[in-house]
């Protein structure tokens, strides 16, 4: 099954910035797992199938996936979202690699997924490629991505980071809208997948207090890299200013958001 890992320098930008503050993605992740059975449930993860999950980060869905008796493995970019996996889920085969030449020979397995993965690749086709041909012909490559923006409170967020980003170039096209009906569909079936279901889930991610909210919502992507430790706590003081319509009068924080799924066959 081992292929020679092949990274490319963006897959390693990407890995470094997500493994920067790894304990504190680690506290919005694990509150993903109730996603993360949705998906179990619709493609019937069952003892002795091999499961892949592409960017597994900290192994929330793949400890999942073993205890429902699968031979598990991830893949992730991060090493330090690795190290968290591994302890996490040490029965699993944890790898560092990139998600655009996966290491591992075809049709090794019997479920492919990517949470909130696949669109941090330069090619998001060829990772489905990718994704695809290590799927045994006929398995699920299960695709999750944001839902309707008007349905995802963490929206706001762009809001709160927008000044502190270095500005759009103007000849920048938008960013692609995966939400929009049939647009996972069409980038499915480009990468030879055959689109087989989609369906929509949500959940919250509740944080209870400023201060858990100001560090895990720096965690995601690098956030707290780029902006840099001199402007950190002013980041953290504007998340907590620009997302106070979502805070309890207990003084916690809740967030509802939606994802989007599509179930396809290699």
């Amino acid at each position: 099954m081992p292929r020679t890992v092949q990274m490319s320098e963006r897959a390693t930008q990407w890995g470094h910035a997500w493994g920067a503050r790894a304990s504190d993605w680690a506290v919005s992740e694990e509150q993903q797992l109730p996603t993360y059975e949705e998906a179990i449930r619709r493609v019937g993860i069952a003892p002795d199938k091999r499961v892949l999950e592409v960017g597994c980060g900290t192994g929330v869905f793949l400890r999942a996936a073993a205890d429902r008796g699968a031979e598990v493995y991830g893949l992730d970019a991060s090493e330090a979202l690795l190290e968290l996996a591994r302890a996490r889920v040490p029965e699993a085969d944890l790898r560092l690699g990139d998600l655009e030449s996966l290491p591992y020979d075809d049709d090794a397995f019997d479920v492919v997924a990517g949470f909130n993965s696949f669109f941090f690749a330069l090619d998001l086709v060829g990772a489905l490629r990718e994704a695809g041909r290590v799927a045994k012909a006929g398995s699920p490559v299960v695709i999750q991505v944001w839902g309707r923006h008007e349905r995802c409170d963490l929206e706001a967020m762009k809001a709160v980071a927008r000044p502190f980003m270095p500005p759009r170039p103007p000849d920048a096209p938008p960013d692609p809208d995966f939400s929009e009906p049939g647009r996972l569909e069409a980038l499915a079936a480009d990468a030879g997948l055959t689109p087989v279901e989609s369906f929509v889930s949500s959940w919250a991610y509740t944080y209870p207090d400023a201060e858990t909210l100001g560090r895990a919502l720096v965690a995601p992507a690098g956030f707290a890299v780029l902006v840099g430790p001199e402007r950190e706590e002013e980041v953290k003081s504007a998340i907590v200013e620009g997302l106070s319509r979502y805070r309890s009068a207990d003084g916690s924080y809740r967030l509802e958001n939606e994802y989007r799924y599509l179930v396809a066959r290699a």
